[in-house]
């Protein structure tokens, strides 16, 4: 579980959201036995879509990150639901880097530099909004910030961190994403910037002090106003009835010629790694609906 808090400031001129959710990313950790490197990638993308899906309005809508920088981990692929419930997965979640000399794990570096973050909105009409950016860093808050000021021209800043223990176990995950709405002066981005500099490192706060800190340091001197706090989850919303309806998709060739090896099919999600098992006459019963 998770938790997101939405907050203005600055007669409504300010919005942010600040998320703090260990235990959503130590779910994501545990089931794709993920490298402490791909972990801090994979969760701070997890955590960056939360915020972002957390936003949509309709209750069906749904939002896609995916980072393909070129790097070990390859693609790596975060889902929210309109909640800011999650999902995702890596290429290569075993894929490692060494520290970088100041310590930190080398995200920028198992994620690559040369490629792109795009952003993929299902807002239930014929086709998604996608749009994409090419990658700053590969250190996903910088990419998705660059995402939200070139593409969508909204003044943003956003900070994402994942705090790994020795035994791999998730200390602390979180992020906030901070934006100006239209007519804000520019000496709010001033003084906003101003707070990022000499705020505490994000996980170091979010560990220690919690959500509320986070927004007391980046809006320090706005008089911040939290509207809502609302739980996240990790969540896959696979079934058999949903990997039934993929198999159809395939075309009544394909299942006869899966049903005739005689032995069962097994469908394996690539969020949840959840297996479905379907039998030879699962299978022919399908092609004969067709």
């Amino acid at each position: 579980m998770g938790q997101i808090l939405r907050v203005i400031a600055e007669d409504e001129q300010i919005k942010m959201a600040v998320i703090t959710a260990p235990d959503m990313v130590e779910e994501a950790r545990k089931i794709h036995d993920l490298s402490p490197t791909a972990c801090a990638a994979l969760g701070r993308l997890m955590l960056g879509a939360s915020l972002l899906g957390n936003a949509l309005k309709g209750e069906k809508d749904s939002l896609t990150l995916r980072l393909n920088g070129g790097g070990p981990i390859g693609n790596v692929i975060a889902v929210s639901d309109s909640s800011g419930n999650v999902r995702g997965y890596a290429d290569e979640p075993q894929a490692d880097l060494p520290t970088r000399a100041d310590g930190k794990l080398d995200v920028g570096g198992l994620v690559g530099r040369d490629g792109t973050l795009t952003v993929s909105r299902d807002l239930g009409l014929r086709e998604p909004y996608i749009g994409s950016v090419e990658l700053v860093s590969g250190e996903v808050a910088e990419d998705l910030t660059a995402y939200l000021v070139e593409s969508e021209q909204i003044p943003s800043a956003c900070g994402l961190g994942v705090l790994v223990g020795t035994d791999r176990h998730i200390l602390a995950a979180g992020g906030f994403l901070v934006q100006l709405l239209p007519g804000a002066p520019d000496e709010l981005i001033q003084k906003i910037e101003d707070n990022l500099f000499l705020m505490d490192q994000l996980t170091t706060i979010l560990h220690e002090d919690g959500a509320e800190e986070v927004i007391r340091q980046v809006l320090k001197g706005f008089k911040p106003e939290i509207l809502s706090r609302e739980e996240v989850f990790w969540r896959c919303p696979c079934s058999r009835e949903r990997v039934s309806d993929a198999l159809r998709s395939t075309g009544e060739e394909t299942l006869r010629e899966l049903a005739a090896e005689g032995k069962e099919t097994e469908v394996c999600c690539q969020f949840c790694k959840k297996e479905y098992r379907f039998s030879p006459e699962d299978l022919t019963e399908m092609a004969e609906a067709l």
